[in-house]
């Protein structure tokens, strides 16, 4: 794509709109410096200098489709908590999006806190409860979806950190809705069964996953992959990420295209997937072909993985990236 279609794409995501649903997260950086060993133990002493929060999981997912310019909508579950409200009041007053999340006062709200010392990450802490839904907060979550597929929006994104949001009783109602309204449904998987997204239009798993859902071993050749991929998802289409390499799209019956990293610094691959699937379901969402949409989501993932932290890249970095 040349700059010429890039500002004519993004144009029409800005007349896009997209519904996520998914597991939210808090991400949260603690940034300080580290000078000395702690003389309890083998350990660097971290002095705090600043505390930062970002929508991570499904909510950067949001929050990268709305920065583009899509009108997004965020379907998700927080606890009954101070992280529940801190994360809420991260997504407010951002333009294009708009929430509906659930209160569940049984399960903590996701959060991830990363110990970054003089630009390195220490330690990482999981705040989380991974199981799943209950019925009760499942059929609410169901309930939220279907009244907002019938308000039609152009793309389903699910966005599955594993969580516990998108479990059976979400997940297969929700493909098999949007299936069922021709919208196109992008998943960001987690589950090692790939069946579990069939009916989905494309599933976007790292290198990793794909190698875990095929039982191979890391390191095989993406091209290796492919076929079994698309065997489990029985009909949908898949796009490998493989970080520094770029990604790998493959439709059923077309030849596999590969998409190469454009060389850049990496600074932070946190969020990095996100940026992929919130870009490739709102230039869906917005009309524009798989493979264009494949194309803009690999440069904009380029410029996330080096910015620091969790970000939302704006439609005038990717302009730049292809004039570039």
């Amino acid at each position: 794509m040349n700059r010429s279609q890039v500002a004519q794409a993004i144009l029409q995501i800005q007349k896009a709109r997209v519904l996520v649903v998914g597991d939210l997260i808090l991400d949260e950086y603690v940034l300080g410096a580290a000078s000395r060993l702690s003389p309890e133990a083998p350990v660097p002493v971290v002095e705090v200098g600043e505390i930062r929060l970002f929508p991570g999981g499904a909510a950067n997912v949001a929050k990268n489709a709305a920065r583009l310019g899509a009108q997004t909508l965020l379907i998700g579950v927080i606890g009954a908590d101070q992280d529940g409200e801190r994360l809420q009041a991260s997504l407010q007053n951002q333009s294009n999006l708009t929430t509906q999340l659930i209160v569940d006062p049984d399960r903590p709200t996701t959060k991830k806190t990363r110990v970054v010392a003089s630009g390195h990450q220490v330690v990482r802490f999981d705040h989380e409860v991974r199981r799943g839904l209950s019925a009760k907060v499942a059929a609410q979550v169901v309930a939220q979806v279907d009244d907002h597929l019938a308000a039609g929006p152009r793309a389903l994104v699910l966005s599955d950190y594993q969580k516990g949001v998108l479990c059976p009783e979400v997940l297969r109602p929700t493909i098999d809705g949007a299936r069922a309204r021709g919208l196109p449904c992008v998943v960001d998987p987690k589950l090692k069964d790939l069946s579990a997204y069939r009916g989905a239009t494309v599933v976007t798993p790292n290198l990793a996953e794909a190698c875990a859902a095929v039982g191979a071993e890391l390191g095989t050749p993406t091209r290796q992959l492919l076929g079994p991929l698309l065997a489990a998802l029985g009909g949908a289409s898949v796009l490998v990420t493989e970080g520094e390499a770029g990604m790998t799209l493959q439709v059923p019956g077309d030849d596999p295209v590969h998409l190469p990293a454009r060389l850049r610094p990496v600074f932070d691959r946190t969020g990095a997937g996100d940026t992929v699937v919130a870009v490739l379901s709102a230039a869906l969402a917005a009309g524009i072909g798989l493979k264009e949409a494949a194309e803009l989501a690999n440069v904009a993932a380029g410029v996330a993985v080096s910015k620091p932290g969790v970000v939302a890249i704006d439609p005038e970095e990717l302009l730049l990236e292809f004039e570039a």
